[in-house]
């Protein structure tokens, strides 16, 4: 029995040999890119298409009349350095787009005919192109990730994007009003995971940081936009304490003009929520585990774009659930891939009321910083009642485990 997947959402796969197909309402190639981890393909060679219809461990296998072709994908024998398959819906007619007709349906099945995964493609207007989904590794195995996700500037965009020579690729002309471009899905595990690290990180006291702006309070009739260093008391309107809160964080690659428009970094960056207790670090719910052991933290899932005006990742906090014994927890964004935020503007955390929905506290991160990791914010327990406070200073990780030796002197309040 296939299992279904939504956007966003990823399972495992047992099967070696796996084949893409599609099942789609109007004429599109099927193409494949595979990729390192930095999102880039090490040659052309790696680029799968049409005119080039062999790759390393990928086939691209002609359809019957009428429909469209599938990969065949032999994941054994894809090389190591290969990080990530892409497979690639690209509509015959440029100047069409995916919102005209019935969405395309991805699916994965084994060699036998067997449907794995099935992903029905909703919500797309005015993309001609669309990464469907993502064959991935980590830990070893094989994954698949439903993605989704229309890219800007046409199909010259992508594959230059993705470290493929233009000249080289079929270049249909871009659409008009093409969508935002497409982040990388979620990264492979760190290095060093977290959860291997010591069971506890102990740091030494740091020095009393100097006096920062007055402590303000919260009323859901104005949202607090914080300065660097200030705090807040979480307490609504009449005094009443925050029990549910959402963290929300937010970020945009800066958007360089080129050849063929405008187009932004493929950056990917990642927010974790990382629990002390008093200088040690018991837990941390960060992309390779989504909620703490207590589970009174709960982070809601990689962002796989980080497009729009809202939130990119989000982590809810039950405050009535922390254990007695934590005393902080500091929410941080690191860059997977390196990058700094010297390329992301409009970088925010804002505190919302879980229980209302209603924005409590914003803080903005002005210009860019030679970082590849930021703390954003802290709450913390101070004369037994839960504060907040913006924090905005650069570190050099890009995952949580190079992060946490580097947090220490943040927890002074």
């Amino acid at each position: 029995m296939s299992s279904s997947l939504a956007k966003g959402q990823n399972g495992p796969l047992s099967a070696n040999d796996v084949v893409v197909s599609l099942e789609l309402t109007t004429p599109a190639d099927l193409s494949a890119l595979l990729v390192k981890a930095d999102g880039k393909v090490r040659s052309d060679a790696d680029f799968v298409f049409f005119n080039q219809p062999t790759g390393p461990g990928v086939n691209l296998v002609p359809g019957a009349p009428g429909q469209a072709a599938s990969l065949a994908v032999s994941l054994g024998a894809v090389p190591a350095d290969i990080e990530q398959v892409r497979a690639v819906i690209t509509l015959d007619d440029a100047s069409s787009n995916f919102g005209r007709f019935a969405p395309p349906t991805a699916r994965v099945s084994d060699t036998n005919g067997t449907v794995l995964y099935e992903y029905r493609i909703e919500g797309l207007s005015s993309e001609s192109i669309v990464i469907a989904l993502e064959l991935y590794r980590r830990q070893g195995s094989w994954k698949v990730r439903a993605v989704g996700q229309g890219y800007a500037g046409g199909f010259a965009a992508l594959v230059t994007d993705h470290g493929v020579s233009v000249d080289d690729a079929p270049a249909p002309a871009a659409p008009a009003a093409p969508p935002a471009p497409a982040r990388p899905v979620a990264p492979p595990p760190p290095a060093q995971p977290f959860n291997q690290a010591p069971p506890q990180q102990q740091f030494n006291q740091a020095p009393p940081a100097p006096a920062g702006p007055p402590e303000v309070s919260l009323t859901k009739s104005r949202p607090v936009s914080l300065v660097k260093g200030q705090k807040v008391t979480l307490r609504k309107d009449g005094g009443v304490a925050l029990t549910f809160l959402r963290m929300g964080l937010g970020w945009d690659p800066v958007e360089k003009r080129g050849l063929f428009g405008n187009r932004a970094p493929n950056i990917d960056l990642d927010a974790s929520a990382v629990m002390f207790a008093d200088q040690n670090i018991v837990d941390v719910a960060y992309y390779g585990q989504l909620t703490s052991k207590d589970g009174s933290i709960q982070h809601q899932g990689d962002n796989l774009t980080g497009e729009g005006a809202g939130d990119d990742e989000v982590v809810l906090v039950d405050l009535t659930r922390i254990p007695p014994h934590i005393n902080t927890v500091m929410f941080i964004v690191t860059s997977y891939k390196g990058h700094t935020f010297e390329q992301i503007q409009n970088a925010f955390c804002r505190l919302v009321d879980g229980t209302t929905n209603d924005e409590l506290a914003r803080y903005t991160l002005q210009g860019g910083m030679p970082f590849t990791g930021m703390v954003m914010a802290k709450v913390y327990r101070q004369g037994g009642e839960w504060k907040l406070q913006a924090i905005g200073e650069g570190i050099q990780a890009k995952h949580p485990g190079e992060a946490a030796p580097q947090l220490g002197r943040f927890l002074v309040s």
